[in-house]
């Protein structure tokens, strides 16, 4: 009886149960959390480090243009006709572009307003979906009804084509104006997604004995859904920088986005497709930054949404 009672008032997770493993636990021997265990999970995974990487490098580029074009090339802000479409060597590993400039300096300098665009974007729709799914989702009526409405007359505008109509209907545009517009038609997906999750929590017996506790309608929003649902948003929101970057370029590249003299990937592609066979450069190096920058945010979304998905565990 001696043995029982002890084996039975043991907190689960003590050295009677060599069993559990010691990865699933904290350093106070508690058993891990959800987002614990999602971070045991994404560090382990080679992908996950590569697409860091990637962004890391990235984001120096878009930071510090001017510091690594001047690392990195030699007479980089530079640029002689004489040297127009000339292929890669050892001094230019990525040839010159058609004015003759240093290619490997354009194609960095082209990083920031592809990656300003997609985080800005990105950034706002979060927030315009976070603000609208928790009233949506927690008061519904009519309020929930227009909003709804709304997002089905958005989801019927094609993105790309909607944007340029739009664009081409107001030419004097910079990178704010194609912030705006891209933000304009990308917040539905998000907003539906945390408005679903905030109609599942709002009947949740931990809400329910808040409110009978007297914790006000803006208590329970913050404190007790937001928490809870905001994990598959912005699980969402990562793949959704990987879009807005590719569809950024799109409109570049369709010459409804920015105009020259600005500098994008999307413009570099639009200036290569001309010579695209007897100068392949032009359009290699410019496409394979952008696909490893869309493709980095698309690996860590997924990883995301697998790690933090229970039904997956």
């Amino acid at each position: 009886m001696t043995d029982t009672a002890g084996t039975l008032d043991t907190p689960s997770g003590t050295a009677e149960h060599p069993e559990t493993p010691d990865a699933a636990r904290t350093p106070a021997g508690k058993r891990a959390s959800l987002s614990t265990d999602a971070w045991l999970e994404l560090r382990a995974r080679p992908t996950v480090w590569a697409a860091l990487i990637t962004l890391l490098l990235m984001t120096a580029m878009a930071l510090a243009p001017g510091l690594l074009t001047s690392l990195l090339t030699e007479g980089g802000d530079r640029c002689d006709l004489a040297h127009s479409k000339l292929g890669p060597s050892a001094a230019h590993p990525f040839g010159f572009d058609l004015q003759g400039c240093d290619y490997l300096a354009q194609v960095i300098r082209g990083t920031r307003p592809s990656l300003i665009a997609g985080l800005a974007v990105t950034a706002a729709s979060l927030l315009i979906a976070i603000v609208l799914g928790l009233l949506c989702g927690f008061y519904g009526g009519w309020f929930d009804a227009l909003v709804s409405r709304v997002t089905d007359i958005f989801f019927g505008l094609p993105f790309v084509l909607g944007a340029t109509v739009i664009l081409v209907a107001f030419p004097d545009h910079g990178l704010g104006a194609m912030i705006l517009v891209l933000t304009v038609l990308g917040w539905t997906t998000m907003t539906r997604i945390m408005r679903s999750q905030v109609l599942a929590l709002a009947d949740a017996d931990y809400v329910r004995a808040a409110r009978m506790l007297g914790a006000r309608p803006a208590r329970l929003m913050l404190r007790h859904i937001l928490p809870n649902a905001i994990t598959p948003v912005i699980v969402v929101a990562m793949l959704n920088v990987g879009a807005v970057i590719s569809g950024e370029a799109t409109l570049d590249f369709l010459g409804v986005g920015l105009q020259y003299p600005e500098v994008s990937w999307g413009l570099q592609l639009n200036a290569a497709q001309a010579f695209v066979l007897d100068h392949p450069h032009l359009l290699l190096f410019p496409a394979l930054f952008l696909s490893a920058t869309v493709l980095s945010f698309i690996l860590l979304g997924d990883a995301a949404r697998d790690a933090f998905d229970p039904r997956l565990k």
